[in-house]
């Protein structure tokens, strides 16, 4: 396999540093958010964060040896390990908060989930170049959905809505991206939005099942509709997470000074609601600082996307881009309200070392693809 240290120097370094930008704040963040009470053993979260993001940067610096393209050769394989993981998951995975999410191996334990986001982003942008000339018509949409759905309802069933949606968004992004027609996407997705809406409507309205959703998902949609109708029940994470943001203000109450988050009042501060913790630590000044970061590399990533030398590449940086801006959306969006809670972590800053290893090699792809972008001139 090739490989030349020439290529190093056509590497966007401004992704790397933004990168490690964001992953000095979470290990800041995760610190304070775990670091509640005597013998709260913040220092145990705060190792296992560094731990995962040593090894998800160890992983970035392998894929630099790997010609991205071998990939689109493989693609039948890494589909058929995503289906594997996640059937694998469903028979021996860990239930956990009412989700069949985590795969054991001895000590470590690790979520199929997250691996299969990436498998996938890999194997649609295979399909979409080699099916390019039928994207643009309503039965091209339907037949790449066929690939899509066997993982989407994989994940489902291990009640991890929240992941579910995030396929379904890259897929709909690089379907888009690789020359799908907008109106198929609307009559598609917007035809089954308003046909599950109307299945919420019938079951409050006639009491009709929902077999797609849990007690605990359906709540989760009621509360983000109106908090204020439980607010000591299914409306309390929403409820406490925006008395965080809110009570940061300015410039915040400074590090381990939250008293939301100190107290025990906001739920999941290490996890979901992260963002909730810098808001009222660090206040609006230390959350411009995050959305900055966020805008940085976002931007980043489309100038990658808008270089790459193939459409390979393209679709593949596409759908990094879209996993990324989907999880930012929603996990701040949750935060403040304006999204419904569905557990989706924030990229490197949220505790999790699932999250963190498989976040820092959808980098390590968007690096590869850059460095390939052009012949290597002697």
């Amino acid at each position: 396999m090739h490989w030349d240290k020439k290529l190093l120097k056509n590497i966007n370094y401004q992704i790397p540093l933004l990168v490690l930008g964001l992953i000095i704040i979470g290990f800041i963040a995760v610190s304070s958010a775990a670091g509640i009470g005597p013998g709260s053993g913040y220092m145990a979260y705060l190792r296992t964060q560094i731990a995962a993001a040593v090894l998800g940067i160890l992983l970035l610096i392998l894929l630099f040896f790997l010609d991205y393209r071998l990939f689109k050769e493989y693609d039948v394989i890494i589909y058929g390990s995503i289906i594997f993981l996640l059937t694998f998951l469903l028979i021996l995975g860990t239930t956990v908060a009412g989700g069949t999410r985590w795969l054991s191996i001895g000590p470590v334990s690790f979520q199929p989930s997250e691996v299969a986001k990436i498998f996938l982003i890999l194997f649609l942008a295979a399909y979409f170049e080699r099916n390019k000339k039928q994207l643009n018509t309503l039965k091209g949409l339907l037949k790449s959905l066929l690939y899509v759905l066997p993982p989407f309802l994989l994940i489902v069933l291990q009640n991890d809505l929240g992941t579910a949606l995030v396929i379904m968004f890259i897929f709909v992004v690089m379907f888009f991206m690789a020359g799908g027609r907008g109106r198929d996407i609307l009559i598609v997705f917007g035809g089954a939005g308003l046909f599950f809406t109307l299945l919420i409507i019938l079951h409050f309205s006639l009491g009709t099942p929902l077999p797609f959703l849990q007690t605990y998902q359906l709540n989760r949609l009621i509360a983000f509709v109106n908090p204020g109708v439980d607010p000591q029940g299914i409306g309390y994470n929403i409820i406490q997470a925006q008395i965080a943001v809110g009570s940061g203000m300015l410039t915040g109450k400074g590090f381990m000074a939250g008293t939301q988050s100190q107290l025990g009042f906001l739920p999941e501060k290490h996890t979901d609601f992260i963002f909730a913790v810098i808001s009222e630590e660090f206040g609006f000044m230390g959350v411009l600082v995050v959305l900055v970061l966020y805008f940085l590399l976002i931007w980043q990533l489309i100038k990658v996307m808008v270089q790459a030398k193939d459409n390979f590449g393209f679709l593949i940086v596409s759908g990094v881009t879209a996993m990324f801006f989907f999880h930012v959306l929603e996990n701040i969006g949750m935060t403040l309200g304006i999204m419904p809670i569905t557990g989706i972590p924030l990229p490197f800053i949220s505790y999790g070392g699932s999250s963190m290893v498989t976040s820092l090699l959808a980098i390590g792809l968007v690096l590869n693809i850059n460095m390939r972008r052009k012949k290597i001139i002697f």
